[in-house]
């Protein structure tokens, strides 16, 4: 008899895990002998039976899709849920065995099979997996006779039907023999038994000892003997611990699982219609209008169209929520996109090893062209111990492009390291530096202009380059290094600094100086004049134009005629002033309190000359109209002796910031001495101690021209011009050392400040005032330069470099570039209120002084009196007067009623 559903569910778990067991066994000893593997078939063959729960009779099969067809015994359509058996014939199965032979899915009942005493076997389909396959064979003809002609349940139905359940019979499992396989010496070889004897240490303590008072007090451990022991570790000979090692397999399988989908495409077709609106004729009209239900309607829906209409007069039911808070996020304050996004980065491994890059300057007019300098990464004494050495190596101004990152488009030779330049605003072509040695050097790039506009098309502009390569493979398959321009004109060593030039600036093109440094108007319509300063306590005006002709020796006519002509590569636009060009006015910025004169580093005029905005990434360069398509500064004339109209409206005023950390506020124009009547400089009007180090940027607000930000050692602050007390905003200490600064040019309450630490502060005046808004790193070494510059209203970039020769370009965000509608008149408000603080500020300190000083005198007083009597000098000779005061009233009342003295006169 076969068993309920429940207790075969049961007893097939069991013998599925039973099967597995041997088959693990089974493999865990495949190296033994022959007769083992007997064994071991023997008991597989055994154990496939259901004999463990009580059906020796029943043998669980996997039948494949294949076995199915050939013996006519597929699923759901042979055999069905309704019919889940079949009967097959004896030949059948014993054919299917010797054609597919071990391949047959009867193999493993092969002896079943072959000693079974009936012509057909019985298949039951198990579409529960109570025996853990999907078809089980029954063995014998008795099982077989069972399931076909099942008994009738009559007294179960009864039992059932009077409400009566089928108690569950326990079964306990049955006993069988351990047999061992080996695992229990794995298991006493993994496991760690304690080899060594335990020992014991037993510590007492004082009853009366337990719960005192500890007191720690120090003393010296060299005073009491072993009152420091050092216990070090040493290698005992006595003891060896080998390590145990342990093999130890792992295999993973990744789980596999298939999906699949169905999903339609539909593609859009084109499709028209045409139709006309249905409207109701006059009579439905009429009718419709005149009825009771039309009335009726708008009685009941008057009063909510009337209050939709007033809420629609209120406020703005088409309001766009979503775009507002969009705006807001982007004014002042906002936190969306507002980080600094790497553009393009320079380097080269040759031109910048070990060499820092001193200054970076946009070119005005050709989009995506920007040159650095560089100078070594020496100190003073370095310096001057490898002077020989800085002679033979090149320190050039390079060109770079962003359609070559790699290869510089364009170098321009310097007779020194240039540490300073800056482009010529009326013909970019025209660039002046300032070397480390002092002088001034020109340069005309005019020949190379079209290459710098071409540079997209490849190294060298070469037409016969394919297209589609990358810039870098034309230039290593073209071999052509960059092109080396040879400056035009350097000016005389004599006459010039004595310190390295650390900044430079181009005179706007509408007025010029003389020797007095009196502004006239500029008839030449270009941009003629040059200022430099240098830590030699000294700043130098300087004249493009050829100085006034002079009667010459004979010397000077020899050394003309012996003068070398320029090469032909060379231009000479400036030939006139090569080696003999001198300043035309030295200004010296001396001290009030001592004899020696300040060191000036950075200078800031009254108009400088920040950016020139691109239209459409082309080129577009400024040249006057008088001159046409010549280059004007190669027609420059000996200044006219005509007078010049004098300019009383140009401020003459700048600001300085020296070594010291001082900031100067003085003017460049020259006084004639009383005593020997040569031309001295006036005295610096203010002088304030901020900074605690070198200044390393001063520099006048785009937006204010009497707003300055000065950037030095620890601290930065912001200035305004004709305000005298001090800055109207100062820093506190950072905790990195600042080592540049610029304003922002499209924000007037932002500007950028280095650190050299490689992060840079982004400070928004409009946000926050004691800390930046953010802080952002971008490279492991000091900042030194930084230039932002306006592409168009949607691309902004920043430039800045580092102190290991790299020039990152990165690309400002939308929340940095763009100010909100009103921002201008914010941050103008802004300073005037702090303007008034300051002033409301010293108004208290004053008044604080004062009564300061009441109150000493107050005290001085109270201590006198409560020292019984003892007056100061002060006070006895006040109070001398008083009485002898008395004395004279008293006797000009005596002499009076004598007689003796009349009334009218005078008693002296």
């Amino acid at each position: 008899m076969l068993e309920s559903p429940k207790s075969s569910k049961t007893s097939a778990l069991s013998a599925k895990g039973s099967v597995k067991k041997i088959k693990g066994e089974t493999k865990a000893k495949g190296s033994a002998k022959g007769k083992r593997k007997q064994l071991g078939k023997k008991d597989e063959e055994e154990d496939i039976s259901m004999a463990s729960i009580g059906h020796p009779e029943i043998f669980p099969l996997v039948f494949t899709e294949k076995t199915q067809e050939i013996l006519n015994c597929r699923i759901n359509e042979d055999i069905t849920e309704e019919k889940p058996y079949k009967l097959l014939k004896k030949e059948d199965i014993i054919q299917d065995m010797k054609t597919r032979a071990a391949v047959s899915d009867f193999h493993p009942v092969k002896k079943v099979v072959l000693e079974y005493p009936g012509e057909e076997l019985l298949i039951v389909l198990d579409t529960e997996f109570k025996y853990g396959q999907n078809f089980y064979l029954v063995a014998t003809e008795e099982a077989k006779e069972s399931f076909l002609n099942p008994p009738e349940a009559v007294e179960e139905e009864g039992e059932t039907k009077e409400g009566m359940t089928e108690e569950y019979i326990y079964k306990p499992p049955v006993r069988k023999p351990w047999v061992s396989l080996g695992s229990e010496k794995e298991i006493e070889e993994e496991s760690v038994n304690e080899s060594l004897r335990k020992i014991k240490y037993m510590i007492s303590r004082v009853r009366r000892e337990f719960g005192s008072k500890i007191k720690f007090t120090d003393r010296n451990a060299s005073s009491v003997k072993d009152g420091y022991i050092e216990c070090t570790s040493y290698q005992d000979k006595n003891f060896s611990i080998k390590k145990l090692e342990k093999d130890v397999g792992a295999q993973v399988v990744p789980k596999v699982r298939e999906m699949s989908t169905q999903t339609k495409w539909t593609y859009p077709r084109n499709a028209a219609t045409q139709y006309f609106p249905r409207e109701f004729s006059d009579e439905e009209k009429e009718l419709c209008l005149s009825s009771e239900e039309l009335k009726e309607f708008i009685i009941s829906v008057f009063l909510r169209v009337e209050i939709a209409l007033q809420q629609n007069e209120i406020m703005n039911a088409f309001f766009d929520d979503w775009k507002a808070l969009a705006e807001d996020e982007s004014a002042f304050g906002g936190k969306s996109d507002a980080y600094l996004k790497e553009y393009q980065s320079f380097t080269d491994l040759h031109y910048l090893k070990h060499r820092r890059v001193s200054c970076v300057c946009w070119h005005p007019a050709i989009y995506g062209i920007i040159a650095v300098s560089v100078t070594e990464r020496l100190s003073y004494e370095e310096r001057i111990t490898q002077s020989g050495k800085l002679l033979l190596q090149k320190s050039p101004i390079l060109f770079w492009s962003f359609s070559d990152p790699i290869h510089p488009q364009l170098m321009l030779e310097c007779p020194e390291e240039v540490y300073c330049f800056e482009f010529c605003p009326s013909d970019p072509n025209i660039i002046a530096g300032g070397c480390m040695n002092g002088q001034v050097v020109l340069w005309d790039i005019s020949e190379y202009e079209e290459k710098l506009q071409n540079a997209k098309t490849g190294a060298g502009g070469s037409k016969n380059t394919a297209v589609n390569m990358p810039t870098f493979i034309q230039a290593q398959q073209s071999g052509k290094e960059p092109h080396f321009v040879r400056y035009c004109a350097v000016s005389s060593i004599e006459y010039g600094h004595k310190s390295v030039i650390t900044d430079i600036h181009w005179l706007p093109d509408y007025f010029e100086v003389n020797r007095l440094g009196t502004t006239f108007e500029n008839r030449a319509g270009v941009c003629v004049q040059l200022v430099t300063c240098s830590p030699d306590c000294s700043i130098l005006f300087w004249d493009l134009r050829a100085p006034k002709t002079t009667i010459q020796n004979s010397t000077e006519k020899a050394k003309d005629e012996k003068a070398i002509e320029a090469p032909p590569d060379v231009p000479t636009t400036f030939k006139h002033l090569d080696l003999s060009w001198r300043p035309l006015i030295k200004a010296n910025l001396a001290k009030s309190d001592t004899s020696g004169d300040y060191s000036p580093t950075k200078i800031s005029l009254v108009d400088e000359h920040f950016h020139y905005k691109i239209q459409d990434k082309m080129q577009y360069q400024i040249k006057p109209e008088m001159f046409g398509d010549e280059n004007p500064y190669k027609q420059l004339r000996v200044p006219s002796a005509k007078p010049l109209k004098i300019l009383e409206n140009i401020p003459t005023n700048f600001f300085v910031g020296t070594e010291d950390g001082e900031v100067i506020y003085s003017d460049w124009k020259m006084e004639r001495e009383s005593d020997s009547g040569r031309l001295i400089s006036q005295k610096p009007a203010n002088k304030y101690t901020i900074h605690d180090g070198i200044v390393h940027t001063i520099q006048r607000s785009p937006f204010f021209k009497d707003i300055i930000l000065s950037v030095g050692g620890w601290n930065f602050a912001i200035w305004k011009e004709g305000v005298t007390s001090g800055p109207i905003l100062q820093s506190c200490c950072s905790s990195k050392r600042y080592t540049v600064g610029h304003w922002s040019l499209s924000r007037a309450g932002v500007f950028f400040i280095g650190r050299e630490d490689g992060h840079i502060d982004i400070w928004d005046l409009l946000e926050k005032t004691h800390e930046p808004s953010q802080t952002q790193n971008i490279t492991i070494s000091m900042i030194t330069c930084i230039r932002p510059w306006i592409v168009s209203s949607k691309q902004h970039f920043l430039a800045i470099s580092d102190d290991f020769g790299t020039l990152h370009i990165l690309e400002i965000s939308w929340t940095l570039s763009h100010p909100s509608s009103n921002e201008r008149a914010s941050v103008l408000h802004y300073f005037e209120r702090e303007v008034k603080h300051l002033d409301y500020f010293e108004q208290r300190q004053e008044f604080r002084a004062k009564e300061r000083k009441e109150l000493e005198l107050e005290t001085q007083r109270k201590k006198t009196r409560v020292a019984g009597g003892q007056k100061s000098r002060e006070q006895m000779e006040e109070q001398m007067n008083i009485n002898y005061a008395d004395f004279l009233d008293e006797e000009k009342k005596i002499l009076t009623g004598l007689g003796l003295l009349k009334t009218t006169d005078r008693f002296a």
